[in-house]
């Protein structure tokens, strides 16, 4: 009896940290907010910048408006030929470069729907963001159990994954500041 009451209670502490995890504000929520009035500002519908956290490495992010961000990191085998596009503000063609001849295993994509931030509760029916690391993707949406991860797995990699993208959408609003 003693063995299922303190199963229980360990149940009933798992599920209220849980839910205070789960339903806890972003730390990339008022960056993205931030990130997207800028970018409206500029009128600019993408944005790249020099990853401040790995040599070589890049950022990138396509903005669609009231829809989405799509934020990508990675490195990329000639740097020089990205330096050279960062000076001319061709974010959109570094965007591309990462998206597609970025150095293999280096990626790290976000989907921003409704560009507020990853949040690890789904809203019922709403869209979910989404995270993939060298070739790992996490969908948020509330559902660890299909993706074979326990809660503890899939708030795990959502906290590294929000504080990624914090560290991106650092780097890109650094950028606009700069003067695009």
């Amino acid at each position: 009896m003693k063995a299922v009451a303190q199963g229980c209670l360990a149940g009933v502490v798992a599920l209220v940290c849980s839910g205070v995890a789960l339903g806890q504000e972003s730390k990339s929520a008022p960056l993205a907010q931030q990130l997207a009035a800028a970018l409206d500002a500029a009128k600019l519908d993408s944005i790249a910048a020099k990853d401040p956290s790995k040599p070589g490495g890049y950022i990138g992010a396509l903005y669609l408006p009231g829809l989405q961000l799509l934020t990508v990191a990675a490195e990329y085998s000639a740097p020089q030929l990205l330096d050279a596009r960062l000076v001319k503000h061709e974010y959109r063609d570094i965007y591309i470069e990462l998206n597609s001849a970025a150095s293999p295993g280096s990626q790290q994509f976000v989907e921003d729907l409704g560009i507020d931030g990853l949040k690890a509760q789904r809203e019922k029916d709403g869209p979910f963001d989404s995270f993939e690391d060298k070739g790992k993707r996490t969908a948020f949406n509330s559902d660890w159990n299909q993706q074979k991860l326990s809660e503890q797995e899939y708030l795990k990699i959502f906290a590294a994954a929000d504080a990624r993208y914090a560290e991106m959408l650092t780097a890109l609003l650094g950028q606009l500041k700069k003067g695009s």
